[in-house]
């Protein structure tokens, strides 16, 4: 964990990292750090940051970071500001791209935080370039020790709206979970934990809970550059009341008065958390299987250190989806609803899909949407978005929603394959019945809703 205290320097440089040791290009505009920085990850290296580095002092070392708004991103000359994952990684060494390197030069010093880093003076251009920063690295640079960066997941959110079900899925997903944590004891956690990636469950159930200190407190872990997400659960108020009515559970803020006026009080008390998020998760129409699917889809395999797009199809029969960014309609495509012999299956079935791509203003659409959330990707990564979701409808969200949806995900996933973005695909109302609005696959939140659901069909 950063030092009690120290506040982070913001320099202007690059820099790239190998096997978790950062090299830092220094040198004024011009000098040929973004062009080097590019062609060192060409050749495999990570890049840290572009333009400008976060130095954050972690024990004896430094850890060099992207600043929010720069992660991800590259610029390219002659094509502009590009995605390109970003990862941080411990100072080893310092070039300097401004001055002629000696012959057989001898390594300076250069310093932040009080700590000393190896700087050479570097001439950035020619083809051995990727080479030489390779053997600088090895002869000049400090050795590999590193301190882990540990990814943190903060879940809270309303009551009854399934963080449990979160804390459960992201247990089996490999997380460390602590719940109820109060927030005075977060430090402590974090400065002993171990690098897995850990999960702490807040709400208005922990003890001496402050909506205003967890911001705060999530704002200075980011500043600190520890890789932090905020995941804030939502529900509708109606869904919410049932819940607690079927579970026989008293709301937290409501133990002597109706639930409507707990929920609505944590609402309130929580608004500021939302509006922070990284990602708000709307549990009201998710089953338990829905939810964990979801969970096990963004943080199974750890945090991405891109922007992840996920491409859903719905049935506007069913509603918008409440997490969606962006919404398309696909209700003036030929609908195989109307074939028999088609109506049982679903976009996922060759036979579906051939037959809407088969439509006239199929083609045309799916390169026109392409294209425009191809334009727009840049965007969200630089304004530092986690997480963006595309909505496609149709009318029951099993037939033209579903074949777009997937002829979108496979371009997009071609797009960004070496990005370090990822593409995920959802179908949210693939498994309800034609011409039916009861969900045949999934569990819903609560045992007795699914017994209420059977007895009522």
């Amino acid at each position: 964990m950063a030092d009690e205290g120290a506040i982070p320097d913001t320099i202007h440089a690059s820099a790239v990292a190998r096997d978790g040791r950062a090299v830092l290009l220094l040198g004024p505009a011009g000098s040929g750090k973004s062009d080097l920085a590019l062609r060192l990850v060409a050749a495999g290296w990570q890049l840290v940051a572009d333009d400008r580095v976060v130095l954050t002092r972690v024990g004896d070392r430094l850890l060099a970071s992207a600043p929010p708004r720069l992660a991800g991103l590259i610029e390219v000359r002659g094509l502009g500001i590009v995605p390109e994952p970003t990862h941080n990684a411990m100072v080893a060494l310092a070039l300097d791209l401004g001055r002629r390197p000696d012959r057989l030069p001898a390594a300076d010093w250069i310093g932040w935080h009080g700590l000393p880093v190896p700087l050479l003076a570097f001439e950035p251009f020619g083809d051995s370039a990727v080479e030489r920063v390779a053997r600088a690295l090895a002869n000049a640079g400090l050795d590999g020790s590193t301190t882990p960066v540990q990814p943190i997941l903060i879940v809270t959110g309303l009551s009854g709206a399934g963080k449990s079900t979160v804390l459960k899925a992201l247990e089996d997903a490999g997380h460390e979970v602590v719940d109820n944590l109060p927030i005075s004891l977060m430090d402590g956690l974090l400065a002993a934990a171990a690098p897995r990636p850990i999960a702490l469950g807040l709400d208005s159930r922990t003890r001496a809970f402050d909506a205003k200190a967890l911001a705060a407190r999530v704002a200075a872990l980011r500043d600190c550059a520890r890789d932090v997400r905020l995941v804030y659960l939502d529900c509708a108020d109606d869904v919410l009341i049932r819940r607690f009515s079927e579970t026989r559970r008293r709301h937290p803020l409501a133990l002597d008065r109706p639930a409507i006026d707990g929920i609505r009080a944590e609402r309130d008390l929580l608004g500021g958390l939302k509006r922070s998020a990284d990602l708000v998760i709307d549990s009201t129409e998710l089953s338990v299987t829905d939810l964990r699917a979801i969970v096990t889809e963004r943080f199974g395999g750890g945090f991405s250190p891109g922007l992840t797009v996920t491409l859903m199809s719905f049935g506007f029969a069913a509603g918008l989806p409440r997490e969606a960014d962006l919404v398309f309609d696909m209700r003036f495509l030929a609908n195989p609803h109307w074939d028999a012999a088609l109506r049982p299956l679903t976009g996922e079935d060759a036979a579906v899909a051939a037959f809407v791509e088969a439509d006239p203003l199929y083609a045309g659409t799916l390169d026109r949407i392409d294209d425009l959330i191809r334009s727009l990707l840049p965007g969200y990564a630089r304004e530092g978005k986690s997480y963006l979701t595309i909505a496609i409808g149709c009318t029951g969200g099993r037939h033209r929603s579903v074949a777009v949806a997937r002829a979108l995900a496979g371009r997009l996933a071609a797009h960004l394959a070496n990005s370090g973005q990822t593409v995920a695909l959802v179908h949210r109302d693939i498994a309800k019945q034609a011409g039916d609005a009861a969900v045949v696959a999934g569990a819903p939140l609560t045992d007795s809703a699914k017994a209420g659901e059977a007895s009522s069909r």
